[in-house]
Parts: C-alpha cells; structure tokens; sequence
C-alpha cells in the first residue's frame, strides 16, 4: 500500500507541475511577452532613421505587385487608388499577375492600362491556370525595376501617402522590410466588428512595440515592402507570404519595421464563421512556416528566432496548454483546479451563448463578453489549423 500512495503522491505531483507550466505558459504569451516588449521599449528603444519627405528626387523607385484571382468587380479601382499615390509615378512600377482568373479580370485590367500608360510603368502578367499567390509573386519580381518591392491585395485601399511612409523607412541601411498597419473600417452587417477591433488593436500594439525595440515577426500582408535585393523566391505553396518574405530579410540580418503611418484600409468579416476561414488559413500558414523555413526556429541562423516563436508559435500552443490545463484539474481536483475549471466552463459557455447587438453596443460588460467569445473562438481555430495543414493543405493554398 505504502508502494501505491508513493506512485500516485508522485503522479499527483507531477500533474501540479505540468499544470503550472501551461498556467505560466499562457500568462507569458498572453502577457509577459507584450509586458517585456514594453518595458523594452522604454529603456533600449531603436528609432528609425527615416528620409526626409521633402526630398521626392532622392526616394528610390518601386515595383507595386498586385496578385489577382476574379476580381473583375474591384481591380480598377484598386489601380487607381495606387496610381493616385502622391509618390511621383515617374519611379513607380505596378505589375499585375493575373492567376488564371475564370471572368474579364485581365481584360478589365488591359483595358485600364491603356488608357494610363503615359501615368506609370504598367505590366500585366497572365497565368493560364492558377498556381497560386506565392507562384504569382515569384514570376512578378523576376520582372521588376524597382529597388523597392511593395505586396498588396485587391481587396484593400491605401491611403494616399502611404507609398511614400513605407519608402522613407528604407533610408535606414539596417532597415530590409517594412510593414504597413491595416485600418479596419466600420462594416454594415458585421456581427463581430467589436470583438475583431478589439483583438487587431491588441496585435498592432504588440507589432508596434516590436519594431521600437528591433523587430516585427512578419508583416501585414495588405501593406508591406522590402528591398529587392533581399527578396528570395518563395515555395510555391507557401500560405504566408507576408512572414515569409519578411523573415528572409530578418534571416540576412536585416530589420523589419512597422510604420502606422503606412495605412491600408479593409473591411471586418461578417460573421464568425467567415473570420474562422481565414484565421484557419492564417494560423496554419506559422506552422507550415516552420517545415518551409527551419531556420526560424534555430537561434544560430535566426536573430529574431525568440521573437518568432514568442509571437508566432506560443500563441499556437495555447488553445493545447488551455486543454492539457483542464486535464489535469479535473484529476487533481484542489482548490485552484476547481477555480480554474469553473473559468474554463463559463469562457466555453460564454463563447456560445448568444449576446444581443443592444448589450454588446451600449454596455463594457456586453463588449467584455464579447471579446472573451472572441477569443475562445479565435484559439479553437488555432487548434484547428495544424489539422487542416495535414489533411487538406491544397484548400488553404487555394483560399
């Protein structure tokens, strides 16, 4: 009996231990991480040496890349939002790849180029069957002139400066990439507008702190440039381009920066469910990071590896630290576990609970109650994602 009591003393002990491990775990990531990156910035900051606006003949000349798939209803009048950029268009590139679009996409954009060839150097770029954005990319830059690389979508704007904020971060020779802020307007219909407001405004702090104290782990993929002498072609089914092109530069001891001046403007998805799509997509494409790319994750080769993995791949582990946690509360049943369960059951009772559009509008306790829905959806799709990468990879590269 004695031999027994010794086993499940030591069972029991070792279960309290695994559970204040994923406790702390968590309170790092979610906390202590932000909490450094702040402290950081307030006593070893590393500014920025920026060029002067004033100076347009000294700005380098740029390759604006724009890959589309069907996006006949908007590819004009992105165009014209980039052509109405105030940096001089003399030393503007915009290249369009067209990725085997099934409706007048490419014709829409013939046409548009036609009638503003005298405005900036155009080219289109036409892919019979598509390949995807990462292939798209590619065969972009090997077509470039500029010494400047900026990616955007069609679905987003820019505001009118915003060319010209990204470019003048280049003037600093430690500088190799620089992220943009992605501004999320108000949506009509969007039943999460304040749950995903709340949760970017988080991550834009957090990317922020980064870039005042060194640098951002990843870009945001609406926005974002780097020098076209480090640009290094990417796999074709790459999901993130915008951390993978980035990291590249980070890898040959570059910095990436984020300018909040550099604005491109979107709309918040609708619904959960449509959101859950694309974090699914976003959250697979860090592990699938981690197979393209090892380097990242290698001290040695990496400079920024413990940023990488704090920011990118400690927010993967949680929703697994959460369930391993309530394992082991529900066998050792003390006083903390008990507490703990009774969070993790009214978290997971909250995240399906209906909240009217009244109390989440016009109260802080209904928009409280509404992040915390945020997320604990938000980390069941990270617990979601690896899935989909293992079993259905091909539906993620093609959404």
């Amino acid at each position: 009996m004695a031999g027994v009591s010794r086993i499940g003393g030591g069972w029991s002990q070792g279960l309290k231990l695994l559970f204040w491990f994923c406790f702390f775990a968590v309170g790092y990531t979610l906390i202590g991480y932000p909490l450094w990156l702040w402290v950081l910035a307030k006593v070893r900051p590393k500014p920025v040496r920026k060029q002067c606006p004033s100076c347009p003949e000294d700005l380098p000349t740029v390759s604006v890349i724009v890959v589309v798939r069907n996006e006949a209803g908007r590819i004009e009048r992105r165009l014209t939002n980039l052509l109405e950029q105030t940096y001089p268009p003399s030393k503007m590139q915009v290249i369009v790849v067209d990725d085997g679009s099934t409706d007048d996409t490419a014709i829409r954009v013939q046409s548009w180029m036609e009638t503003r060839s005298d405005e900036c150097t155009f080219l289109l770029i036409r892919h019979a069957a598509s390949r995807g954005k990462a292939f798209g990319i590619d065969s972009a830059v090997e077509r470039t002139t500029g010494d400047i690389l900026v990616f955007c979508d069609a679905r987003q704007r820019f505001a009118k400066d915003t060319l010209l904020y990204l470019v003048l971060n280049f003037a600093d020779p430690h500088v190799g990439c620089v992220s943009g802020e992605l501004v999320f307007e108000t949506t009509e219909g969007s039943d999460i507008q304040v749950e995903m407001g709340s949760y970017w405004n988080f991550e834009k702090w957090v990317r922020s702190l980064e870039s005042q104290t060194g640098s951002v782990a990843g870009a945001t993929g609406a926005v974002y440039a780097i020098r076209k002498s480090l640009f290094r072609p990417i796999p074709v089914q790459t999901i993130l381009d915008d951390v993978l092109i980035p990291m590249h530069a980070a890898l040959q001891g570059y910095r990436i920066v984020f300018d909040h001046e550099a604005r491109a403007y979107d709309v918040v998805s609708k619904d959960m469910q449509q959101e859950g799509r694309r974090k699914i997509r976003t959250l697979a494409g860090n592990w699938q990071l981690l197979v393209l790319e090892p380097n990242l994750a290698n001290p040695l080769k990496n400079p920024i590896w413990f940023r990488f993995l704090s920011h990118k791949i400690c927010r993967l582990l949680v929703p697994y630290w959460g369930i391993c946690m309530a394992i082991c509360a529900l066998i050792i049943r003390d006083a903390v576990s008990i507490v703990f369960l009774a969070a993790f059951s009214g978290m997971l009772g909250l995240s399906v609970a209906p909240v009217s559009k009244r109390l989440s509008s016009g109260s802080l306790v209904g928009k409280a109650l509404r992040m915390v829905r945020s997320a604990v959806w938000l980390y069941a799709f990270a617990a979601i994602a690896p899935f989909r990468l293992l079993f259905s990879p091909k539906s993620l590269w093609s959404s």
